[in-house]
């Protein structure tokens, strides 16, 4: 599991850190990924640009996940975790959470920027380098249509 995973390449903003105050390569297992952390698809879920991230919380995420996937009552896991059915948001939009959605992503190469920046190198990982990252994805409605949040976005929804 991996915050700021992203869909695209970012090739000019590879020394970009995520200020989370541990060394290169914690929590890692294989090759990194010249890739810039992001906010969710919808800026920070708390509306707080100053909004810090939990040290760790992708080992959090993959044990909820690990955790969500047995529990006999969801709904109550839910609960446990800080996942808010309901939230309304700064700009007073109300959201209703819908469904839990699983996301397994399997990174297969890897990219590597050449100087500059302007091209990049693409390598196809070994079999013993090759990641699963498996998320969940919060679905809510908001009066119009679904809004997905990530674990970590769905928790800040709680702290209204």
């Amino acid at each position: 599991m991996h915050r700021g995973d992203s869909d695209h390449f970012h090739p000019y903003d590879v020394s970009a850190g995520h200020g989370y105050g541990h060394a290169p390569g914690h929590n890692h297992q294989g090759t990194a990924q010249w890739q810039v952390p992001h906010k969710s698809d919808h800026g920070d879920a708390a509306g707080d640009p100053d909004h810090h991230h939990e040290p760790d919380l992708d080992l959090v995420e993959t044990a909820f996940v690990d955790g969500f996937q047995t529990a006999p009552d969801p709904t109550s896991f839910l609960r446990l975790a800080g996942i808010p059915f309901e939230a309304r948001l700064a700009d007073g939009t109300e959201l209703k959470l819908l469904r839990v959605a699983q996301e397994r992503r399997i990174d297969i190469g890897s990219l590597s920027p050449h100087l500059g920046g302007h091209s990049f190198r693409y390598d196809p990982l070994p079999a013993q380098m090759v990641s699963r990252r498996d998320r969940l994805v919060f679905v809510y409605f908001d009066g119009i249509g679904t809004r997905p949040y990530r674990f970590e976005d769905a928790r800040a929804l709680g702290g209204r």
